[in-house]
């Protein structure tokens, strides 16, 4: 089965591609709040992610259809793009939080919503468990219905990890 073919049959990716990248890693360790991540692998007509921006780090997209590019230099980790995004497609990381830890800024549309201080379980891109973690913040969404979650978990994750479980299961 080819990897297209993977991804449209169970909708998980299998590894980089365009519209589907990681930052530099040399700025990833470093940069204080994050750089955003975003795995958005299909060409659908969709660029909320590249209007939002309020720093231009998402560039402009030629054709509507295009998969986003990131200026990894003008990106702040804001999250503006992580709750705009309709796809859950984008999410910051921030490997300069703590020793051992990476802040997780990571799109949210379930409930129960959780609550700063929770314990959550992290989760990989197939739904498998990964870590557990500790919600940091809750960041209600100024426009749409998704809540950015900002979870501290083991930064050895950092390419994993991409939603979290909440309740009783955690």
């Amino acid at each position: 089965m080819s990897e297209r073919e993977a991804l449209f049959n169970s909708g998980v990716l299998t590894s980089e591609r365009p519209g589907a990248i990681r930052p530099p890693r040399d700025l990833w360790d470093k940069k204080k709040a994050g750089l955003v991540v975003v795995e958005c692998p299909q060409r659908i007509p969709c660029n909320p992610c590249a209007t939002s921006c309020p720093v231009g780090a998402i560039l402009p997209f030629e054709d509507i259809n295009d998969t986003p590019r990131i200026d990894y230099q003008k990106c702040t980790g804001c999250g503006i793009c992580v709750a705009v995004c309709p796809g859950l497609a984008c999410f910051v990381v921030d490997l300069a939080y703590s020793e051992d830890r990476a802040l997780y800024k990571l799109p949210y549309e379930m409930l129960p919503l959780p609550s700063k201080g929770d314990t959550v379980i992290c989760l990989g891109r197939q739904g498998e468990e990964l870590a557990r973690g500790t919600v940091e913040a809750v960041i209600e969404p100024k426009r749409d219905r998704t809540y950015v979650i900002h979870v501290s978990a083991p930064k050895e994750f950092a390419n994993d990890i991409r939603a979290i479980r909440t309740g009783d299961r955690a």
